[in-house]
């Protein structure tokens, strides 16, 4: 056990729907007992997830529908693991060390990498959160609104909620807008997609038309806009900020679950009813951009499907910019080494609420540059998570087998063989994306058969020698041990030895931001 309790651990959790008194020790055997506390811990995993499915979501899966029918949504149940598996490791971390995921890179790989993982994430998010702020342009205008009215009041919205000095008012309004989310119901029942197709289309792989570039991209783009860096740095540190601990893992686990499939079943939706909507129309295949969808839905569905849409648009991109730039200043305050709560005000917490307000005011002012290149910045938003996914799902990897950090919480080795299957396919995905956003004149189907023949010899050599050097599991830990252990101070931990594998992983990282820069940096040429 650890020899000093970190300090989220000595207070009470205060959600959105419950409390849980700091020092509640009581069993929870009943069904009753344990809803009540599953409502006090919900918040985390489902505003994380959700808040994935955020205006570059809703426009991707709105593409797959009008461009490609249903034929794509056999795709969107394969995400719900690898979701559950990636937070899973993130609400661990969370729980049982009290520490950011930007500081644990730092604290153990050095300064260099935590500036990295930072300073690439700070410029990524800050891109998203741009990219939200055109989602709600793009909404507010189906109803006729300016760009110069519906951003600034946006950012005003999300100032003024997350700035409350309460992280239960703050949960409170994030699951007001998750709420919101239920319009895709009435949207569905307006557009009445053929459940037999859905069905059908969801258990069997295929792509309408064919194998194409096109294709390929758009299944990347779909996994992309569903899996990206700054969840992991946004859950651990919402965890932290919510105060739960290791004797509460198990609900923030149903939390993450409940989340996961929440995102996939409104994303089933959403594909659902513009390819509904659209097929056998003169749109079909000739998708443009979200507020082209939802006058399309407008003129074959109705005037109310297109009003639900957009409002469905502007929903994602506020629960997306919040959550998104949220991430970005848990992160900063990590390396900062600044104790970050939404539970403090203004005047407790000036650097973090001051952070959080320049990033809303930066990305809403860009939007609204006038001649602003709004596309270019759309792209370079997935070129940037491209490049980022594969050191963020890396890390989070190496920090889920340090013992030193997880002690009896660190993974089993069948989760170690899950999690290096789900890291090394969205690496060779992310590589996929740089790699076709730089030269988009490529052969992408041909890259991506010669992409996964090689991933699949070096897993197969991967496996071969695991199972021939193979350690013993570390030992299963009693219940009680396990939910009371915490990882101790970071200054009394010994820094992992960069020998053998975490060598030659943090070399390939090295050598794939060398490679990745190079790219960009060419493209930036041609660009100019």
């Amino acid at each position: 056990m650890s020899a000093s309790e970190t300090t989220h651990g000595s207070e009470s959790i205060t959600g959105a729907f419950g409390t849980i008194h700091h020092g509640d020790t009581s069993s929870r055997r009943g069904l009753r007992s344990r809803l009540l506390t599953l409502l006090a811990i919900l918040g985390p995993g489902i505003i994380v997830m959700v808040g994935d499915n955020d205006a570059g979501g809703v426009s991707t899966y709105a593409q797959a529908g009008q461009d490609f029918g249903y034929s794509l949504l056999w795709t969107l149940p394969l995400l719900i693991p690898v979701l559950i598996v990636n937070q899973e490791m993130v609400v661990r971390l969370g729980a049982v060390t009290g520490v950011g995921h930007g500081r644990l890179i730092r604290e153990r790989y050095g300064r260099f990498w935590g500036g990295v993982a930072v300073g690439d994430l700070f410029v990524l998010n800050f891109l998203t959160i741009a990219t939200e702020f055109i989602g709600v342009s793009l909404a507010l205008s189906y109803f006729n609104v300016s760009p110069y009215i519906s951003v600034p009041i946006a950012g005003v919205v999300l100032i003024a909620m997350t700035t409350s000095g309460s992280f239960r008012r703050w949960e409170r309004f994030m699951f007001l807008f998750i709420f919101a989310n239920l319009l895709v119901i009435p949207l569905a029942i307006l557009s009445h997609p053929k459940a037999g197709q859905v069905a059908n289309h969801l258990v069997l792989p295929g792509v309408r038309g064919g194998v194409t570039s096109n294709a390929v991209l758009l299944i990347i783009a779909i996994v992309g806009t569903t899996v990206a860096p700054w969840q992991l740095f946004f859950q651990q540190s919402n965890i932290i900020d919510k105060k739960i601990t290791p004797r509460w893992i198990n609900y923030e686990r149903v939390d993450t679950v409940i989340g996961s499939f929440i995102t996939v079943v409104t994303a089933t939706i959403l594909v659902s009813v513009v390819a509904a909507a659209f097929m056998g129309t003169k749109l079909f295949v000739h998708y443009t951009d979200a507020l082209g969808v939802a006058h399309g839905l407008k003129v074959h569905v109705g005037p109310w499907a297109g009003a639900f849409f957009a409002i469905i648009l502007l929903n994602a991109s506020i629960i997306g910019a919040a959550a998104v730039t949220l991430a970005t200043t848990y992160a900063f305050g990590d390396v900062a080494r600044t104790h970050l709560s939404l539970d403090k005000g203004w005047r407790d917490a000036m650097g973090f609420y001051g952070g959080f307000t320049a990033l809303v005011v930066m990305a809403a002012g860009l939007v609204l540059i006038p001649g602003a290149p709004l596309g270019l910045i759309t792209t370079a938003v997935q070129a940037l998570a491209g490049l980022l996914l594969p050191l963020a799902t890396v890390f989070l990897l190496l920090l889920c087998n340090d013992r030193e950090v997880l002690g009896p919480w660190v993974n089993r080795p069948w989760l170690n063989a899950v999690a290096t299957v789900i890291v090394a396919v969205l690496v060779v995905l992310s590589l996929i994306l740089m790699v076709t956003t730089v030269f988009p004149h490529i052969d992408v189907v041909a890259l991506t058969e010669w992409l996964a023949a090689g991933l699949a010899v070096i897993l197969l050599g991967a496996g071969v020698i695991w199972l021939v050097r193979r350690r013993p599991p570390p030992p299963i830990v009693d219940r009680g041990v396990r939910s009371d252990w915490r990882m101790p101070p970071l200054n009394l931990l010994n820094r992992p030895e960069l020998v053998g594998w975490r060598r030659v992983t943090l070399v390939g990282l090295a050598g794939y931001l060398v490679l990745s820069v190079i790219l960009l940096v060419v493209k930036a040429f041609q660009i100019g």
